[in-house]
């Protein structure tokens, strides 16, 4: 039997085409499997083809070659099956929090018997009390749990996170990363996130996978062993930090002085 939210990456490659024929290479030969229920994310240069490869695994658009398996099945178009929230809320500016949780629902017509679903959702994001509000009445933090609301209310095998936390400021996104978190915790599913916060992938991640620039090829995955909750201050999610930034060649690199005082 396969496990629920089970991702297998085999040999895919994908090239973009502009207007003038110019051809831009954003994948080359990517294998990658994704135990269901883990926590990965990707990291790398921006540009890289990190969000190519997600939207790949949503379905949004094919590869050129090789394959994207969900539990056993090719992924051919996007499905119900996975969740994705983008890096802006994309909530319908003329509907409250509540008929934009419940818009999904409400599309496959199996509103009325899982109208109950759309409580809870709101519930576990913290969005109690603003059923009624509309995405301009909401912060950047209360509208990004709206679209996560949204994104699981369909209770999706896989989530995926595009940059999903990177407009809001530093306090909002670290208390936004303790709640996906708690809803990964609580509904066990698969979790894909695109990021370039190094820290915030250590935070979260049960792997890394950190790729190269485009065409983007795997340069290493780690493994983190942290157990959670995770101190930031942590001596392990120190040296973490700086095994990354060393692949990325972010490190920077220490000199002797060529003057003295």
């Amino acid at each position: 039997m396969v496990d629920l939210g089970q991702i297998n990456i085999n040999n895919v490659t994908k090239t973009f085409v502009n207007v003038n024929g110019d051809i831009t290479r954003a994948l080359t030969n990517i294998s990658l499997d994704i135990k269901p229920g883990s926590f990965v994310s990707f990291i790398g240069p921006s540009g890289c083809g990190k969000s190519t490869l997600l939207r790949l695994i949503a379905g949004l658009i094919k590869p050129d070659s090789g394959e994207l398996i969900l539990d056993g099945n090719e992924i051919g178009d996007a499905g119900y099956d996975r969740g994705l929230v983008f890096q802006n809320p994309t909530l319908f500016p003329w509907l409250n929090v509540y008929d934009n949780i419940a818009f999904g629902l409400r599309a496959r017509k199996i509103y009325k018997e899982n109208k109950s679903l759309v409580d809870e959702y709101i519930d576990l994001v913290g969005l109690k009390g603003f059923e009624k509000n509309y995405p301009h009445q909401l912060s950047g933090g209360m509208a990004q749990r709206a679209a996560i609301a949204r994104a699981l209310v369909g209770h999706p095998k896989v989530l995926l996170m595009d940059e999903s936390l990177g407009a809001l400021d530093a306090f909002t996104r670290m208390n936004m990363q303790d709640e996906i978190l708690k809803i990964w915790k609580e509904k066990s599913m698969t979790v894909v996130m695109v990021t370039h916060d190094v820290d915030e992938a250590i935070y979260l991640s049960d792997k890394i996978v950190v790729m190269s620039p485009r065409p983007a090829k795997i340069e290493e995955i780690i493994d983190v062993r942290l157990s959670r909750p995770r101190a930031r201050n942590n001596p392990e999610f120190l040296r973490l930090r700086s095994e990354i930034l060393k692949v990325l060649d972010f490190a920077g690199h220490e000199e002797e002085p060529n003057y003295y005082i």
